[in-house]
């Protein structure tokens, strides 16, 4: 990691903040942010983007965050929430809503991506940010275990799809599932490949 977060400090601030969501691509279920602040000097080389972590290193990784951060807080956006304002909005609203809920008030964001978190606070957009700043793969591992867990609960209320399996993502069991079964309550009914008369993907 690149030491983004001594970099904000050096600048005075003191409460600095990684932002990331997961569940931007799936058929299926919300969209889930986390934002997290890292005490000063945390280092750990169990923190890293978490699409490069085996699920039970994740695990793991969770409650090594959890233990340690000053604050941390998860938020979503729900599937009817996707479908009204479209995925973009919707990813931005769930990690404006866990800025929000940090039990400590962030004075600096380090956001994943090119979209600024639509809150008052001052912030940078990191491309690949889960990769290069601690803080930010801190809030992707948060929010990638929360989602996972959240869609293999759904796969329990709304069995036949195999949500534990691929988490809402368009894999050929789902699409299969989707045109045997139709879509359950947290399918996403503006992405293609949902209804009935239209072709997978977005």
């Amino acid at each position: 990691m690149d030491g983004f977060e001594a970099r904000a400090r050096a600048k005075g601030y003191r409460a600095v903040a990684g932002v990331d969501e997961a569940g931007r691509g799936p058929l299926a279920g919300p969209v889930v942010a986390a934002a997290v602040i890292l005490p000063e000097g945390f280092h750990s080389e169990r923190i890293k983007d978490s699409k490069a972590l085996a699920p039970a290193a994740r695990k793991k990784a969770f409650s090594l965050v959890a233990a340690e951060a000053v604050s941390f807080a998860i938020a979503l956006s729900t599937p009817e929430e996707i479908d009204e304002i479209n995925i973009l909005q919707a990813s931005l609203l769930a990690m404006r809503r866990a800025v929000e809920r940090l039990s400590h008030p962030p004075d600096f964001l380090y956001v994943d991506g090119t979209f600024p978190v639509p809150c008052p606070v001052f912030q940078e957009t990191l491309v690949r940010g889960d990769s290069r700043c601690l803080s930010v793969a801190a809030a992707s591992i948060l929010a990638k275990v929360e989602r996972d867990g959240m869609m293999e609960e759904y796969d329990r209320v709304y069995p036949g799809y195999g949500f534990s399996a691929h988490k809402g993502y368009p894999t050929r069991e789902h699409l299969a599932a989707l045109r045997r079964l139709g879509p359950c309550p947290i399918h996403r009914k503006s992405f293609r490949g949902v209804l009935p008369d239209s072709s997978p993907g977005r």
